[in-house]
């Protein structure tokens, strides 16, 4: 409603302008030029307000239009940046000549939108119920027609319109709201009802508006930062309002689907999200724990998000994303089994990625961490007690390792972290000499896989064959079992044995498993040295005396396999090193020489490939429970049933209710010719005759009436996929 007053003291009545929130007037009727010509006569001078943007001014010359027209084009010579700024933002006021409707307005209808200059009215202002009344028309429900106009403006060849943006902006937080907040409404701006809607606005957004960005920033071609970009300033605010909204989105969603094409989005505004540190530390916070406790793909997805933000700015944010993943990775190592083994190693591997990005702010983490292991084995050597004995046997120390091994090894080419390849390896071989004991074994096993893994991949020399060899002289596996287990051990997803669990005789078939493995693995990684003949003596020795003092067929036949691959490949190397002719020396020409002899292949790393093609298949069958991961199904096949299955045969005659006792009674007659001791054979013979007739009736009357009929009764192949 509008109210009206007028003025005292005879002057005109004047409208007094409505100003809106961004500072701009916008008028509707002008003071009139006689009333301004007695104003100015009788103060006997003029005023002019220093915003000239707005057009509002008191003197007599710019309620003249082509006067105005002057003033603007020598505005335009004057200040070039500042009418074209107008040019932009008002265009209403360049075009002065022409008066438009206002289109912000409330609807108030205008008599003579042509006349330039208007008759003065009764002074009147817009009262607050009437503000109420506008926000409340402009608040409106989003249609699919109102999306389909977005869409085409964003995909549009033209120049794309801040104010476009803007509205797709305001849709995606009135859906984001409508999907967060407890009673499914939005206080914004638009609206957003029905799951039709709400698809269409999030795919218009997830699609269209990454482009869009791009295009109005003028990245579409160079990858430059889009902070220097010209129309950034224009856009900041809606991109920091736009990406708080995608990571409440993130954070509200649970379904793996729907977060798979987020996470796919915010992949691509990644390089928005590095622009504002507060918004990349809340998204890295939410990725980082997509990325540990996540589906698969959500896993893969939060990883590479991570990765483009952490790049965008390495040298603010990487110190904090090693940390944060560091911890977050021990906290979810914590418990182990065949299930969660693939999410861990995942992890494992992601954060290896992540240290190599910058191996020199890296050192700092790795040694500090380094550290902390080797001051949690010092306090359990020192004091033996159970509380630091176990802060040293349990996952998340075994898994650090694991980490630290994976990373010195994925970085053996580049100098920064070789210097901690000692200290490692001394972490490694103290914690196996810890607690030395048969309950102890899965923890060495462990520990020498690792060594095993460093020494390959770090092409570094490391006694591994001392901690497996120990276990063949120091336990007794001629000793009799006190319990029978069905299946062996598994050792993989264990640190600690029970007492019980030493008694049964499952136990000495998987360490005898597992060292027959680790010791496979470990000879043939160094097959091809020059000095194979010399290394494995020790091993030949220890397992031929092995093989004296045991007397279990199987254990033996393992090892007896064993000590024949690694003679064979001895007397290999030693006709190989016969036809050399330089120094030994010379470690140039020892290393060409090794490199030879790997590509070539030697007998043992040849036996140990396809051994280890099918462990890697029983392991996988161990992980899923499920045999049928080897091979198809086998098919079943059932026999033909004929069709007179159901018939009577011809030869019986018709079936008997009351059957008599002729049987008795053919018994006290004779044929001619016919033996005493042939009627209680021909007796024995019915009644066989008649036990199989009523098998088969019985049979018959199991199957389904359906399987009967004569078509072929056959189960056709299945296939895994099918369920």
């Amino acid at each position: 409603m509008k109210k009206e007053r007028k003025v005292k003291k005879g002057k005109k009545p004047v409208k007094i302008p409505d100003f809106e929130e961004d500072g701009e007037s916008d008028f509707s009727e002008e003071i009139a030029p006689e009333t301004h010509k007695k104003a100015t006569a009788k103060n006997g001078k003029t005023k002019n307000t220093p915003d000239e943007e707005e057009g509002e001014s008191d003197s007599d010359e710019e309620m003249d239009p082509e006067t105005h027209k002057k003033s603007l084009e020598k505005l335009k010579k004057i200040d070039p940046d500042f009418y074209n700024f107008l040019e932009e933002n008002d265009e209403n006021l360049l075009n002065f000549g022409v008066e438009s409707g206002d289109e912000e307005s409330d609807g108030e209808d205008q008599e003579d939108e042509d006349d330039v200059v208007h008759k003065p009215g009764p002074l009147q202002a817009d009262s607050d119920e009437s503000d109420f009344e506008e926000e409340v028309e402009v608040r409106g429900k989003i249609t699919l027609k109102m999306v389909a106009e977005w869409q085409e403006e964003l995909q549009s060849e033209k120049k794309i319109k801040i104010s476009t943006l803007n509205s797709v902006i305001k849709a995606f937080n009135a859906a984001m709201l409508r999907a967060t907040s407890d009673d499914g409404t939005s206080k914004g701006e638009y609206k957003v009802e029905g799951s039709s809607v709400f698809n269409a606005v999030i795919q218009m957004c997830v699609l269209y508006l990454p482009a869009a960005i791009k295009k109005y920033l003028g990245m579409e071609q160079s990858g430059k930062d889009p902070q220097k970009c010209k129309h950034f300033v224009k856009i900041k605010a809606p991109l920091v309002a736009y990406l708080n909204d995608l990571l409440k989105l993130l954070g509200g969603v649970t379904s793996e689907n729907i977060l798979t094409v987020l996470l796919k989005h915010l992949h691509q505004m990644s390089v928005y999200v590095a622009c504002f540190a507060r918004i990349s530390k809340h998204a890295l916070k939410k990725l980082i724990t997509l990325w540990s406790r996540g589906e698969e793909t959500v896993r893969v997805l939060a990883f590479l998000c991570i990765l483009r933000i952490t790049r965008n700015q390495q040298a603010n944010l990487l110190d904090l994303v090693l940390k944060a993943m560091y911890m977050t990775y021990v906290k979810n190592c914590k418990f182990v089994s065949p299930t969660t083994w693939p999410s861990i190693n995942f992890m494992r591997r992601s954060l290896v990625e992540m240290f190599t990005l910058d191996l020199n702010v890296s050192y700092q983490h790795v040694f500090l961490y380094i550290r902390q292991l080797a001051i949690h084995l010092r306090n359990a050597i020192v004091v033996q007690k159970v509380e630091n004995r176990q802060a040293v046997y349990n996952w998340q120390f075994v898994n650090s390792l694991h980490l630290w091994a994976d990373l010195l090894g994925a970085t053996t080419n580049k100098p920064q972290l070789q210097p901690l390849v000692y200290p490692l390896v001394m972490v490694i071989t103290n914690t196996i000499k810890l607690v030395p004991t048969h309950q102890y074994y899965p923890v060495r096993f462990h520990c020498v896989e690792i060594l095993i893994h460093l020494s390959k991949e770090s092409n570094t020399f490391i006694p591994i064959l001392p901690f497996l060899l120990e276990v063949l002289t120091s336990y007794d596996f001629n000793k009799k079992h006190k319990k029978v287990s069905m299946k062996p051990l598994d050792l993989s997803c264990v640190l600690r044995l029970a007492k019980s669990q030493l008694m049964e005789n499952g136990f000495k078939d998987s360490v005898i498993e597992r060292i027959y493995g680790l010791l496979l693995e470990y000879m043939a990684n160094q097959s091809h040295s020059i000095a194979f003949p010399d290394l494995s003596l020790l091993a030949i020795i220890q397992i031929k005396q092995f093989l004296k003092t045991c007397s279990v067929s199987n254990y033996t036949k393992k090892l007896r396999q064993l000590l024949e691959k690694i003679e064979e490949n001895c007397r290999f190397i030693e006709r190989e090193r016969s036809k050399i002719s330089f120094s030994l020396s010379d470690s140039k020409l020892v290393a060409a020489w090794e490199t030879n002899i790997s590509t070539k292949g030697t007998p043992l790393q040849t036996f140990y490939n396809n051994w280890s093609k099918i462990n890697k298949i029983q392991k996988r069958k161990k992980v899923t429970k499920n045999d049928d991961i080897a091979g198809e199904l086998p098919m079943i096949k059932r026999p033909k049933l004929s069709e007179d299955t159901n018939t009577k045969p011809k030869n019986e005659g018709p079936t008997e209710l009351f059957p008599s006792d002729s049987e008795d009674e053919k018994d006290h007659f004779k044929l001619d010719g016919e033996d005493e001791d042939e009627a209680p054979r021909q007796k024995k013979n019915k009644k066989k005759q008649s036990k199989k007739k009523f098998n088969k009736k019985a049979a018959v009357e199991a199957i389904d009436e359906d399987d009967i009929p004569g078509a072929d009764d056959v189960v056709q192949d299945l296939s895994v996929n099918d369920w």
